[in-house]
């Protein structure tokens, strides 16, 4: 494993949503709070920047050359490099105290998409799986959503309110894709007073997880207990997402938000978004179900 190295230097205010896609062979990120999308490749020197008029958080694959994207306002196509984004579906997109917050596509192509409070409202988001079947709720009177992945046979849903210190997951039922029992305790680090934010599974199906107010992230075994820290030279990791040519590299979008001159005078890193070679490899997000819309 090597030590993580900057991999863009643009500093996001609240970088989220790493999504590795194969088919542009580059990395796709958001800064949630200046309404921007980045892009960049491996071998890139610079970050390719895209602005918007509202919030996107999250990524989908779909086939072809365009993604499906969650914003604010829903669930829509965008045709990368454009500057347009074409509604699929609506999702709270009349309700002004939230906005979309983490993603991440299931197993069998179910993207399950979650919303927040702007100002973190308590219980005011929610968590859906949009595919074929439409938008679908899988739990309301969420506060702060993060840390949806899926292991590698998709049999498990992992899930955390951040507030909560902790990390759930579901057993799901392998033909819908869908929630088929009660939740269970994963990993509990509310002792730490570091919250689990957004978290990735790989091949092996251990899930890492970015700890904000903690500078690492942690890689975690299918039995929960600890298996090693990734030390970050900023507080505020926000997202892991596996990527690069041979999938064996982790990607980690950081945040600036809310950290005082002091702070950032300590961290002139926060809100870059870094990279760590590993041993391990990873999994792609897989093809969202084919959406007509």
């Amino acid at each position: 494993m090597s030590d993580p190295f900057v991999f863009s230097k643009v500093l996001c205010s609240l970088g989220e949503g790493p999504l590795w896609s194969p088919e542009h062979r580059c990395l796709f990120w958001v800064d949630i709070d200046n309404q921007r999308v980045l892009q960049q490749g491996e071998a890139d020197a610079d970050t390719r920047i895209y602005e918007f008029d509202h919030p996107v958080s999250a990524f989908a694959r779909e086939p072809g050359e365009s993604l499906i994207v969650s914003t604010s306002r829903g669930v829509h196509r965008w045709q990368v490099g454009s500057a347009a984004l074409d509604l699929v579906h609506p999702v709270e997109g009349d309700n002004p105290v939230t906005r979309s917050n983490d993603g991440r596509t299931d197993r069998l192509g179910g993207f399950w998409i979650s919303t927040m409070g702007y100002n973190a409202e308590k219980e005011a988001g929610s968590l859906y799986r949009f595919g074929v079947s439409g938008l679908q709720l899988i739990k309301d009177k969420i506060s702060i959503p993060n840390s949806i992945c899926f292991s590698p046979q998709g049999e498990w849903a992992y899930f955390s309110d951040t507030p909560s210190g902790c990390i759930i997951r579901w057993p799901l039922d392998k033909a819908t894709g869908l929630p088929a029992g009660e939740p269970e305790l994963f990993v509990d680090i509310s002792a730490t007073g570091f919250g689990p934010d957004g978290s990735v599974v790989d091949a092996e199906g251990h899930l890492w997880n970015a700890q904000w107010g903690g500078a690492r992230v942690v890689r975690y075994r299918p039995d929960g207990t600890q298996e090693r820290v990734i030390e970050l030279p900023v507080s505020q990791p926000s997202c892991p997402a596996f990527g690069g040519a041979d999938g064996k590299t982790l990607f980690i979008t950081t945040a600036r938000q809310d950290l005082s001159e002091e702070q950032l005078a300590r961290e002139p890193l926060a809100g870059a978004t870094f990279a760590v070679k590993l041993e391990i490899e990873g999994l792609f997000d897989p093809v969202i179900e084919r959406i007509t819309a």
